[in-house]
């Protein structure tokens, strides 16, 4: 609260199913919780009995799935049991997170955004991604990314931000101005989230340090487009539930 967060989601961070309810009851109690992604897997036959049970309780947004618990997310978008579960999270109005991108991921969301162009998908960590240093495969991947940048149902978080260089965070914003830039050109102010990434954050800073990077860098563009990136856009991906008068609305 000292840093101004009045507001937060909380991402999932286990595969077993009882631990969203656990994290559902937990943010019950305190209001600063706007909203929760859980951890389903779409294309098991109990996934829409799960959903249905989970989608109960407004603060329930969505989906994490990705790179993470050995999940094999290329032939996931192959199934289509994995894409039908999918698109009944759209027609439920929720959400896909998905986990730690690489190039792979990134061609396959434009794959699944083939599939199930109504199911808003929100890119996580994307910063931190380690480009191919191939020339070719480094085009594919851009025009990859591109293509994406042309699907307004896709935001991207700019979260994982900071970074290590011989041993040490560099703090001062301007680093890191040509990484965010380019998630700017591709996607625009109306589809940039602000993530903390935190706790998993302070592997590389503190949280304020974290904070203060992108807190520089989108107060920069303009009063309006620093509202859209720290709110106002993440409220028009995750519908999230406004339960504090100190939370902004629209």
């Amino acid at each position: 609260m000292p840093l101004g967060i009045v507001g937060a989601i909380e991402v999932e961070a286990s595969p077993w199913f009882d631990d969203n309810q656990w994290v559902l009851d937990i943010a019950a109690k305190d209001n600063i919780v706007v909203g929760t992604i859980g951890d389903l897997e779409p294309d098991k036959p109990e996934f829409r009995q799960q959903l249905d049970k989970l989608h109960k309780n407004p603060l329930f947004r969505g989906i994490r799935y990705g790179n993470l618990w050995g999940r094999d997310f290329t032939a996931a978008v192959a199934k289509p049991e994995f894409i039908a579960g999918l698109k009944a999270m759209a027609d439920a109005g929720l959400v896909m997170d998905t986990a730690n991108p690489d190039p792979r991921l990134i061609a396959d969301l434009v794959r699944l955004t083939d599939k199930a162009p109504s199911l808003r998908i929100v890119i996580d960590h994307l910063p931190r991604l380690v480009k191919p240093s191939d020339a070719a495969a480094r085009k594919t991947y851009e025009g990859n990314l591109r293509e994406l940048g042309k699907r307004k149902q896709v935001y991207v978080k700019v979260s994982g931000v900071v970074e290590k260089v011989n041993g040490k965070v560099p703090e001062d914003p301007a680093y890191y101005k040509p990484k965010i830039d380019e998630l700017w050109d591709v996607f625009g102010e109306d589809r940039l989230i602000y993530g903390s990434d935190w706790p998993n954050s302070d592997t590389w800073a503190e949280y304020p340090v974290e904070l203060k990077v992108v807190r520089a860098y989108f107060t920069a563009k303009g009063q309006a487009a620093a509202e859209k990136y720290f709110w106002r856009n993440s409220l028009a991906c995750y519908k999230w539930i406004r339960r504090d008068n100190s939370q902004p609305k629209l």
